[in-house]
């Protein structure tokens, strides 16, 4: 990849990485239902207006069922599960725990896509990376039941992940990637919209929770998905994935930096583990570019 593509990628990671951040502020005033809907409704706005000035709104026409599961899958219930939570664990464990889609999908694989199955090193990377989550839910969380709780709900976001990519792949055909997520966001504001009315904050939110909303929607969803689609139709949706494997580093970061999260030696091990994981079973090599760019949706990395 030339300068350029490494800089967006870069760029790309440290946006996603901090999503679970701007989630954690929020929730400080915020449900799980409002962060989710103003995620999807903010990043909605963002997406038609770069849909519709590059003219890739087209395809669309009979496609509302499978727009409705796949944001069901990819971003209404996810974006939902995560801010749950985050309720019960840190913003940095979250993260880590998202890095856990890639390994879902080669295990999903193995009765609906063969050109996903594993075997060999890849079957070692889910191994690897399911010990990861045992680690990170088991001993990091320190038996708390809640707080597992949480963490699995994350690690379900991932398995939505996992599946709507799938579903994208075999079902999507002739759409333009961000003409798909404009309407996948349009799809879940709707989806979201209930849940969120019936959720109202008890008081006005503070300034802080606020511009974490916007940072999330406008920023950590719309903006990166933009540039996500650049960065595919640059070096290609299988490159664009590596994403994928720095966004967890960031997160700890943040976490760390701007939440006084801890940083274990669980937390580590845990973090090694699925993303090294999930590099494997994503064919434990630096992936070069596949021949059709033109469905990149199914290779979405998870936000």
């Amino acid at each position: 990849m030339d300068r350029r593509s490494w800089s967006l990628l870069l760029v790309l990671a440290a946006i996603w990485g901090a999503s679970y951040l701007f989630i954690k502020i929020g929730l400080r005033d915020l449900s799980p239902a409002d962060i989710a809907f103003l995620r999807v409704l903010l990043a909605a706005l963002v997406l038609l207006g770069l849909a519709a000035a590059k003219d890739a709104l087209g395809g669309l026409r009979g496609m509302l069922g499978i727009v409705v599961l796949v944001a069901a899958l990819q971003a209404a219930g996810p974006f939902l599960l995560i801010a749950l939570g985050e309720q019960e664990i840190a913003s940095s464990l979250a993260g880590i725990l998202v890095a856990s889609a890639p390994i879902f999908t080669v295990v999903i694989a193995i009765w609906v896509d063969h050109e996903e199955r594993a075997t060999g090193l890849r079957l070692l990377g889910v191994g690897a990376g399911f010990a990861g989550v045992v680690v990170l839910l088991g001993l990091d969380l320190g038996g708390s039941g809640a707080a597992v709780l949480g963490g699995l709900a994350v690690v379900l976001a991932g398995l939505g992940y996992a599946v709507g990519g799938l579903i994208v792949k075999r079902r999507v055909r002739d759409v333009a990637p961000l003409g798909l997520a404009s309407a996948v966001m349009v799809a879940s504001s709707a989806l979201l919209a209930p849940a969120a009315l019936l959720s109202p904050p008890d008081s006005l939110p503070g300034a802080g929770p606020i511009a974490a909303m916007l940072a999330l929607g406008v920023v950590g969803t719309g903006i990166a998905f933009a540039i996500f689609y650049e960065l595919i139709a640059r070096v290609g949706p299988a490159r664009s994935l590596l994403v994928a494997y720095i966004a967890p580093a960031f997160a700890i970061f943040y976490g760390a930096v701007f939440l006084d999260e801890a940083i274990t030696i669980e937390t580590i091990v845990g973090v090694l583990l699925i993303v090294g994981g999930s590099w494997l079973a994503a064919e434990g090599r630096t992936p070069a570019p596949r021949r059709r760019v033109a469905r990149p949706g199914a290779e979405a990395p998870t936000p």
